[in-house]
């Protein structure tokens, strides 16, 4: 049955990526990898709708979606892949909130003083977490980026990342 839903069968390790990687390698790379490799997210993250930027992506459906939401290890695994998203940016969890990481200083200036293809990556996340069952986690990664936009003094995330940012928390 994880075949006929390719999402499903890559976040159980069952099947690769249309480039061949299978999850549990992807969230091992590297902070470098994770930045110059523009077509993981997209398996990472899905959403319900073709990606502009990987036409090989598969695309969620109803039935995977409603897997994601009912099937605890699919959603641990969501959680890794969140969790390995979020060291990248220099965050991480705490509790049910998220805080900078130990890499904040470092992992910053690739996207948070400046606008990034991390931006759209940062909307992707928001977006796939609400539609796969991680409403929490999208909503306390959205309020720890608004909170590090208005206390940070080097921000660089333009007014329309924040807008795109809300959107992808509240209409996803």
């Amino acid at each position: 049955m994880d075949y006929a839903q390719p999402l499903v069968a890559f976040y159980r390790n069952l099947q690769s990526d249309d480039r061949g990687r299978m999850l549990d390698d992807i969230l091992a790379r590297d902070d470098d990898w994770l930045e110059s490799t523009h077509d993981y997210i997209q398996w990472l993250f899905p959403l319900a709708a073709p990606s502009g930027a990987n036409p090989f992506a598969p695309v969620l459906d109803e039935a995977q979606i409603a897997v994601f939401r009912q099937d605890a290890a699919l959603q641990e695994k969501l959680l890794q892949a969140f969790g390995r998203m979020l060291a990248f940016y220099g965050l991480e969890r705490q509790g049910d909130a998220i805080a900078k990481g130990p890499n904040w200083s470092r992992r910053k200036v690739n996207w948070f003083t400046r606008p990034t293809h991390n931006n759209l990556r940062i909307t992707r996340i928001l977006a796939s977490l609400r539609l796969l069952g991680l409403e929490s986690e999208a909503r306390a990664f959205y309020r720890a980026l608004i909170g590090l936009t208005e206390s940070e003094a080097d921000v660089g995330v333009g007014e329309e990342a924040l807008i795109y940012w809300g959107r992808a928390v509240v209409l996803s």
